[in-house]
C-alpha cells in the first residue's frame, strides 16, 4: 500500500455503522460494510483494510490474500490467531481507549446503583410500592465517600475509574500483573500475588482487566472467601474473569453483599441462567462500552493507522 492509494475500506459489524462515519470525512476512501458472517466471507477476498470485531473467524485468512491491516472495533482481540497474522505480515490494531470514558462511567453507575439500591427503587416503582428508610430490616443505604475500592486491571479504563473514585473521596487501590508503577497519583499499588489480602480490605472490587490465561477465573471460590461479606463485585472486564458458579454461590449464601455484571461467561446470557433471578445482582447486557461517540473514536484510530500503513510509520494500538 506504500506504492498505491487505498481504494476502499471494508467493514463488518452487526451494529456499529462505520461506513456512515467514514462518509462524514472528506479524505476517507469509500467503504463497503456488511453485517453478517456470510457477507464478510463474500467481501474479504478484495479487502486490504478490514474493520471488524466479533464477526471475525480465523478461517477467513484462507480467503484473504490481499489483507494488510485489521482494525478491531473492540479492545479485546481474543478471537484473532495472532501467530497466523504475524506469519502473513498482516497488522492488527485494537480499539483500546475508544470507550474508556464510557466503561469507567458505567462501572461508577453500577457502583452507585448498588450503594443507593436504585435497582430496588425501580422494582418498587413497577408495583407502586412506597418504601422509606427504616420501614424494614434492610441494610442502610451506603455512601461511597471513604469506602475502599480495589480496581483489578489498571489500564486506560482502570485509571479512569480510579480518578472518578478518588473524586468521590474513596480510598483506591489498583492491581495489575505488571510491576510498573501506576499512572494515577493517590492510588495504592497492589501486587497480583497479594490480591487475596487486598480483596479482604475492599468494599468494592471492580474488574477491568483483559481476559488472559492468568485472569481466567481469577475471581473464584477462594477469592470470594477472601472478600469482606459487606463487599460488592463489579465486572466490566470479561465474563470469564469470574467463575460464574462461585459467584452464584457467593450471592445466594450472602458470602458477599451484592454484585453488578456487564459481561458473562456465555453471551447472550441464556434465559435459564440462575443469574437472572438473584435479587442482589444488577445486570447490564455488555453495554458498558456503548457510547454515541463509538464509531467516531474507532474511525479516528483507523484513519491514523491507514496513514501509518501507507507511510511505514508507527501505528496506534498495534497488537501484531
Amino acid at each position: 500500500m506504500s506504492h498505491h492509494e487505498l481504494q476502499r475500506i471494508y467493514a463488518a459489524h452487526v451494529y456499529y455503522d462505520i461506513r456512515a462515519e467514514l462518509e462524514k470525512r472528506p479524505s476517507a476512501p469509500p467503504c463497503t460494510q456488511v453485517d453478517t458472517f456470510d457477507g464478510l466471507k463474500a467481501i474479504i477476498p478484495q479487502a486490504e483494510v478490514l474493520v471488524v470485531s466479533m464477526l471475525w473467524r480465523n478461517e477467513l485468512l484462507d480467503i484473504a490474500p490481499r489483507l494488510r491491516l485489521i482494525q478491531s472495533i473492540s479492545s479485546g482481540v481474543e478471537q484473532f490467531d495472532l501467530d497466523r497474522l504475524k506469519e502473513r505480515g498482516i497488522r492488527l490494531c485494537n480499539a483500546r481507549g475508544v470507550n474508556a470514558n464510557a466503561v469507567a462511567e458505567h462501572a461508577l453507575a453500577l457502583m452507585l446503583n448498588l450503594a443507593r439500591r436504585l435497582y430496588e427503587a425501580r422494582d418498587n416503582q413497577k408495583i407502586a410500592r412506597w418504601s422509606t428508610t427504616g420501614t424494614d430490616e434492610r441494610p442502610r443505604l451506603q455512601e461511597l465517600s471513604e469506602k475502599k475500592a480495589l480496581i483489578v486491571g489498571m489500564g486506560t479504563i482502570g485509571d479512569r475509574i480510579a480518578r472518578l473514585c478518588l473524586a468521590l473521596g474513596m480510598q483506591v487501590s489498583g492491581a495489575r500483573h505488571s510491576a510498573r508503577p501506576l499512572d494515577v497519583p493517590g492510588v495504592t499499588q497492589v501486587n497480583m500475588t497479594d490480591l487475596h489480602d487486598a480483596l479482604h480490605e475492599a468494599d468494592y472490587v471492580i474488574l477491568t482487566c483483559p481476559l488472559t490465561a492468568q485472569t481466567e477465573h481469577l475471581i473464584d471460590r477462594r477469592a470470594f472467601a477472601a472478600m469482606n461479606p459487606d463487599a460488592c463485585l463489579i465486572n466490566v472486564a470479561r465474563g470469564r474473569v469470574v467463575e460464574e458458579a462461585a459467584l452464584i454461590e457467593a450471592l445466594t449464601t450472602d458470602r458477599i453483599a451484592g454484585a453488578a455484571l456487564d459481561t458473562y461467561a456465555e453471551e447472550p446470557l441464556p434465559p435459564f441462567s440462575p443469574l437472572w433471578s438473584l435479587p442482589n445482582l444488577v445486570m447490564t447486557g455488555h453495554t458498558a462500552g456503548e457510547t454515541q461517540f463509538y464509531e467516531r473514536n474507532v474511525v479516528d484510530i483507523l484513519m491514523k493507522n491507514i496513514t501509518a500503513l501507507e507511510n511505514g510509520t508507527e501505528m496506534t494500538n498495534r497488537i501484531v
